[in-house]
């Protein structure tokens, strides 16, 4: 479904991304983990479009995103940013339809968009101000126009791309965002790609992790194998004690934080 082909990025002499091949295949959650300042962000502004790469290709269905119709590939790739900048006094309910942009204006699309806001849990936020909103109701709201944006009859797999959805969330819409994006993944083939800095969340939800450090690729794969004391003290520099969910058996990350302390403590 998505295939990033040797991508870098450079602004003046400073590397960014350095040559990054990664692919998220129909039907997979994948996070995108790493510390600040890995490119998390930076790949996923060039895999929706926003950036251009210094080099490599973005393919979404085995077809590069410069050969895409701007409009057709709206309709089977859409991403949700980690910050809006909107602030027009739109309702909440107009910010949906916005997702609806791609497509004819139908009955048809009334339906989905209160599909979508019944979904992500904000139907009550309908003839709110888009502006007078929380920080977490936002988040909620462009969620709901990213699920709007994707939504078809075409069962052709879509491309759903998050930029640390959870970050304004309290904990149980962190949870309702990601087991939706799963949902759609398992159910409608969708390929998910979320950047997440909570690793147990990470863990939770998604089928692999990739890991960046200082804009390169070090590790892919599933929790099991990425989440581990080594690789952790390696790409994050943290001592870690991994222990294994009860009833799901994924793991766990807990921080020595002694040890947190020790490093404050020569700073």
């Amino acid at each position: 479904m998505l295939q990033v082909k040797n991508v870098s990025f450079q602004v003046k002499k400073k590397k960014i991304l350095q040559d990054i091949t990664i692919s998220v295949q129909e039907g997979e959650v994948v996070a995108l983990c790493g510390p600040n300042g890995a490119g998390k962000s930076t790949l996923l502004r060039i895999i929706s479009g926003e950036m251009t790469s210094t080099t490599g290709s973005i393919d979404i269905n085995e077809r590069e995103i410069k050969d895409w119709q701007p409009i057709k590939l709206a309709q089977y790739r859409a991403k949700l940013s980690q910050e809006s900048h909107l602030s027009f006094a739109f309702l909440a309910k107009e910010v949906v339809e916005m997702g609806r942009f791609p497509y004819p204006d139908t009955k048809e699309n009334i339906a989905i968009v209160d599909k979508c806001m019944k979904l992500v849990d904000i139907v009550h936020l309908a003839e709110r101000q888009y502006t007078s909103l929380s920080g977490g109701e936002k988040q909620r709201v462009h969620l709901a126009r990213v699920l709007a944006q994707l939504e078809t009859r075409d069962e052709t797999p879509k491309l759903m791309l998050l930029d640390e959805p959870t970050s304004a969330l309290d904990v149980l819409h962190q949870e309702v965002v990601l087991e939706i994006a799963h949902k759609l993944a398992k159910e409608r083939r969708y390929g998910v790609l979320v950047v997440l800095h909570d690793l147990n969340l990470a863990s939770a939800w998604a089928d692999r992790i990739i890991l960046l450090q200082e804009g390169q690729y070090k590790y892919n794969g599933t929790p099991q194998d990425i989440l581990t004391p080594p690789i952790l003290e390696e790409v994050y520099g943290i001592q870690s004690l991994v222990l294994q969910h009860p009833k799901t058996g994924r793991p766990i990350i807990t921080i020595d934080r002694d040890e947190i302390k020790s490093y404050s403590s020569t700073r």
